[in-house]
């Protein structure tokens, strides 16, 4: 949004751009040495004395960290007294906010100094700081830990949330057959096993990944309707087989660039018949409810520079739709925000 900004006003939003990265882990260590958590313990307010005295940390160290949270708005203090605020609730409670607090600070803090540079070589070459693989999906399964955690969260948080109405959408037309495309750790085709006791599943993924998901599959004693077919759909000659009533795309298509995508959909509609569905359910970032989630998701295609893979995005609705109909799909039908989620569905068929 447009907002007219004096000269004062701008050079202060300036410094906040500035200065960003050093707030940021200031609020790290404010909540990993315990201070915030203290401070939020005390719901009419706490002396800046006692924190001292409580705290296994200097005073020194609370003194600098109250005076950054303070000019962050994370907490609010007067004479001496300091209480929580709104923020620093949202920073402590927010499961979103732990979510993509972890995942900035754990997966891209460190790679982010390479941002031009990934710009300039359309590689992510923030993910040296992780491991030595072409893209951040080679590597998933062994990332370093805090950074294997806070990547898997923060994919689930932003697939989880639709998947109960998701569920709804795909299964009236009562499918046998679903190829769940990018299956990941395979909680979609887990689901869907949970949600219909008769439908059969293929997850195709990477190998490195399918491994990962055949030992979850294999753990809830659900290899008599899972199949694992390992492919990568970057490959022209690696084809998507045929038979699918449904093929589904969860959160998979933002992995790639638009020339990927459009690649992907045609490997998808060599494989569809005119009975197939193809859903794809992606939280587009023109299509959201709050100022909120189109904050993160902006930034979200920033990680994918410097370390997925680097030349990879969230979108707008209207360029997947023009994408698929590229592909040789039409959407049928649009759903909006699935359930408590920041998800849209795309329903799409074979053109005739």
């Amino acid at each position: 949004m447009k907002k007219e900004l004096s000269a004062i006003e701008a050079k202060y939003e300036a410094q906040k751009i500035a200065f960003g990265p050093m707030y940021f882990q200031s609020v790290i260590a404010l909540r990993d040495l315990g201070i915030l958590q203290f401070i939020s313990n005390h719901r009419k307010g706490v002396h800046v004395d006692t924190i001292i005295a409580e705290m296994d940390v200097s005073e020194y160290g609370i003194t600098l960290l109250l005076e950054a949270a303070e000019i962050l708005g994370v907490v609010e203090m007067e004479e001496g007294l300091v209480k929580i605020s709104k923020v620093g609730f949202f920073l402590l409670k927010d499961e979103m906010t732990r979510v993509n607090v972890n995942f900035m600070n754990d997966v891209c803090y460190l790679g982010a100094k390479s941002m031009t540079e990934s710009f300039k070589n359309g590689k992510p070459e923030g993910l040296k700081v992780l491991g030595d693989w072409p893209t951040i999906y080679e590597g998933l399964s062994i990332l370093p830990e805090p950074a294997k955690t806070s990547w898997f969260d923060f994919d689930h948080y932003y697939s989880d949330n639709a998947f109960p109405d998701a569920l709804k959408i795909v299964f009236r037309k009562n499918p046998k057959l679903i190829f769940d495309v990018g299956g990941n750790t395979g909680k979609w085709s887990f689901a869907c096993c949970n949600h219909d006791q008769n439908v059969q599943i293929k997850i195709l993924d990477l190998p490195v990944q399918l491994h990962v998901a055949k030992a979850n599959a294999t753990e809830k004693g659900l290899l008599d309707r899972i199949e694992f077919h390992a492919i990568n759909l970057l490959d022209e000659t690696q084809k998507i087989p045929q038979g699918a009533d449904v093929i589904w795309m969860s959160q998979f298509l933002d992995c790639f660039s638009k020339e990927q995508i459009l690649q992907i959909l045609k490997n998808a509609c060599q494989a569809a018949s005119e009975s197939t569905t193809l859903y794809i359910l992606e939280p587009f970032f023109d299509n959201q409810n709050y100022p909120a989630a189109q904050y993160s998701l902006v930034a979200t295609s920033l990680y994918f520079t410097i370390m997925a893979n680097g030349n990879s995005k969230m979108y707008r609705i209207e360029v997947m739709k023009d994408l698929v109909s590229q592909a040789g799909f039409e959407v049928v039908e649009t759903y909006p925000l699935i359930g408590n989620s920041y998800h849209t569905i795309l329903e799409c068929q074979k053109k005739a």
